[in-house]
């Protein structure tokens, strides 16, 4: 594999950007290379500054659902830009594609947007703080609600990655008035609440988290929360960044039929293009400047080049059956891992859900932070480092998730099970 115009491109970048990346995670510290860097992408393929090309599990990390340069939504950007490329001001597409949202979530009868995850999570939460006059929230180890202060405490994502348990330049204040617990132990939230369930203001949680790697909640755990939050006069908040219109149209909140105070969303919903949106009850969202007093505000908040790729992607998922033909492929990729892990013997835990998947290598099941610390990183490095090799780009972070898209054909899923086969055969 050819690297040659990637590093030179890395040596320049590290010159003028802090670390030559833009998001700590792309740098590939964590699978011990330099990154690649992509100048192209079609359908379930990228392609490297060199000429590599490669079957992509990345997908942008989410957002890109139906494929890099979907035609849909390509030409719905190329329309919107000849219209002007920011306005500051409204316009009809942030409209349809906010009653897109409210139609397609029932607990959320307003919704704002803004320009990505992170916003949108600080936004929640401060309604949430305003809402009900009180200052702390729970959030859970090892998940990821951007980079905002309150969340930089035992956060997922980027931090897992690089062994950092928090961020400098925290207040210690800020710190005092958020509460981690372990996800998927009830008890945990339980006990928090009957020594201080008067001073929460919420729980924040991803329903399913994607940000420690792919941990699949208990249902009965969510559900205790729904019960918890309002017994205590306590807002849920189901960030739903990732699992938004990726595990169904809406989100999961659907199919476990529990609904939160407030939801925060983005990746599909901008169809590859930077959106957040938080959204819920009407009584909580009429809080929000101008109709209330709590202020939150962003010039290009409702972009429309954004709004335009989000509505192309959402009418696509909206009609046809992508959603069942990205469970059976996903279905049949996991199905030939776990057989090739076990002709090999080398002992790994896949948690999947939908099309989306994480290899761990470790013999536990991973269901929290804890257990996810227990995977070997310098064997996901190796097998990271032996999937490149033979064409197939994966996260290169033990703690992220693989995603498959509308876009992988059958003969990717072959060809990814393949490369997987001669990798472990060499590890093991």
């Amino acid at each position: 594999m050819k690297i040659a115009r990637s590093s030179s491109l890395f040596a320049r970048a590290r010159a003028v950007i802090p670390g030559g990346v833009n998001s700590p995670v792309r740098a590939f510290r964590s699978v011990g290379m330099e990154p690649l860097f992509i100048i192209r992408a079609q359908g379930s393929r990228i392609f490297d500054a060199d000429g590599n090309e490669f079957i992509d599990y990345v997908g942008s990390w989410g957002p890109l659902i139906l494929g890099h340069s979907h035609p849909r939504v390509v030409e719905a950007v190329q329309t919107a830009a000849q219209m002007g490329t920011s306005y500051g001001a409204p316009h009809e597409g942030e409209v349809e594609l906010a009653e897109m949202i409210c139609q397609a979530i029932p607990s959320i009868d307003m919704v704002r947007l803004v320009n990505s995850g992170t916003e949108a999570a600080m936004s929640a939460v401060r309604l949430a703080r305003a809402f009900t006059r009180r200052d702390k929230i729970v959030k859970f180890a090892g998940c990821y609600h951007g980079h905002a202060d309150s969340f930089l405490i035992q956060a997922g994502s980027g931090l897992l990655t690089g062994g950092v348990p928090t961020s400098p330049g925290v207040p210690e204040d800020l710190i005092a008035n958020t509460i981690v617990c372990r996800y998927n132990d009830l008890d945990s939230v339980r006990t928090v609440f009957e020594q201080m369930g008067t001073e929460i203001a919420a729980v924040i949680l991803e329903p399913m988290a994607g940000n420690m790697g792919l941990v699949l909640p208990d249902v009965e755990f969510l559900r205790g929360l729904r019960q918890l939050t309002a017994s205590h006069g306590a807002l849920l908040i189901f960030d739903e960044v990732i699992t938004g219109f990726r595990v169904t149209y809406g989100g999961l909140q659907n199919l476990v039929e529990i609904e939160p105070d407030l939801t925060c969303l983005g990746k599909i919903i901008g169809g590859g293009l930077p959106v957040g949106a938080y959204g819920g009850r009407r009584d909580i969202m009429k809080m929000m400047a101008p109709e209330g007093p709590v202020y939150q505000a962003g010039t290009l908040s409702g972009n429309p080049l954004a709004v335009a790729a989000g509505i192309a992607t959402l009418k696509v998922l909206k009609t046809g059956n992508i959603y069942d033909d990205m469970e059976r492929k996903t279905s049949v990729l996991e199905t030939r891992l776990r057989t090739v892990f076990e002709e090999t013997g080398l002992r790994v835990t896949i948690n999947r859900y939908g099309s989306m998947f994480s290899i761990f290598f470790t013999e536990e099941d991973v269901t929290d932070y804890e257990s996810a610390l227990t995977a070997d990183t310098g064997m996901y490095a190796r097998f990271f480092a032996g999937m490149l090799e033979r064409g197939i780009y994966l996260p290169p972070s033990q703690f992220e998730t693989c995603f498959v898209s509308a876009a992988h054909e059958d003969e990717d899923i072959e060809r990814t099970a393949e490369a997987v086969r001669q990798v472990v055969e060499a590890m093991a």
